[in-house]
């Protein structure tokens, strides 16, 4: 009863002006919490998943396909979202979503939300309320609803800001503005619809560090953010380790296959389909010969083969 009753008020979040100022802009930790129960790791003050920094870095050489493909046998479809601009395409960025949403600004709604973030003291236009709130680590992921002439929800300086704070970037269903400036803070990077010279106007602050949509991909606060030239792939926190540790074992696969095919040990048809067990053994002692080759632990790689079919 207690999640119900959570994720009613997560709902219902914009229903009235007296309910909006009776809480805060952003989502309070018991809510979080609620939409990320399978989580049971460490957690921000905020309630977001803390996912290990570790996984964060072996994230960065998962492929997309590989992560989406997990996702997919774990029934989780709505995921993946294409078709962005990108400031430096053959960079990689991972980390733990803090996702925003904006809505089409209108007087009876901008106003309260507006006197509420004085009462929170938050400084600034509300679009840079979320910078306040990264750490190192986090990616602003923000529902734009697609803006792109005055719907630039940054600059360089809001830009040198979140960089500052997160050491990563954005992720924005929407645009941004100086490019040029944008562009020349080394490790920010940023997936947009577009950009464009205008400066934002007409939008405001739905909820803060609350679920989003992006385009066709829901986003929890939390969710690991793999983003590169192919597209961004949203992982919910409790499912990292599992993606993860399926890709690499996948790319570790594909490796060995590769060689034992330039080596022609075996033939294109045995090592494309389910492999025997003379293949199976020589891929173990592979993986022991290799250990430089093996990005997870031993543990994660012997519980990983407990419960793997291959």
């Amino acid at each position: 009863m207690k999640r119900l009753f959570l994720l009613f008020t997560f709902c219902s979040f914009y229903t009235t002006t007296s309910t909006l100022l009776a809480q805060s802009v952003q989502a309070t930790k018991d809510q979080v919490m609620a939409y990320s129960g399978e989580w049971k790791g460490e957690r921000y003050p905020d309630g977001r998943p803390k996912v290990p920094e570790d996984l964060i870095k072996r994230l960065k050489n998962i492929s997309i396909e590989e992560a989406w493909g997990v996702l997919r046998n774990e029934g989780y479809h709505t995921q993946y979202e294409g078709n962005w601009q990108i400031i430096h395409p053959d960079q990689v960025m991972a980390g733990r979503a803090l996702p925003v949403t904006y809505l089409p600004s209108r007087p009876d709604m901008e106003g309260p939300i507006k006197e509420q973030g004085k009462k929170e003291g938050r400084k600034g236009g509300n679009n840079s309320w979320p910078i306040d709130m990264l750490n190192e680590g986090d990616v602003y992921v923000a529902d734009g609803f697609g803006k792109i002439a005055w719907g630039t929800l940054i600059g360089d300086n809001l830009g040198n800001s979140i960089y500052t704070k997160s050491k990563n970037g954005v992720i924005f269903d929407g645009s941004v503005r100086d490019l040029e400036g944008l562009s020349k803070i080394d490790g920010f990077n940023a997936w947009v619809r577009g950009f464009d010279p205008s400066y934002i106007q007409n939008m405001v602050v739905g909820c803060i560090n609350c679920p989003t949509r992006i385009g066709n991909a829901t986003v929890l606060p939390g969710d690991l953010v793999l983003a590169k030239k192919g597209g961004v792939v949203f992982i919910p926190a409790h499912l990292a380790e599992k993606v993860i540790v399926n890709s690499e074992f996948i790319a570790l696969k594909d490796t060995f296959g590769h060689q034992r095919l330039r080596e022609k040990k075996y033939t294109p048809g045995e090592i494309d389909q389910a492999w025997n067990d003379t293949i199976k053994a020589d891929f173990l002692k592979w993986i022991n010969e290799n250990p430089d080759k093996v990005p997870m632990t031993k543990q994660q790689l012997d519980n990983f083969l407990k419960n793997r079919t291959w």
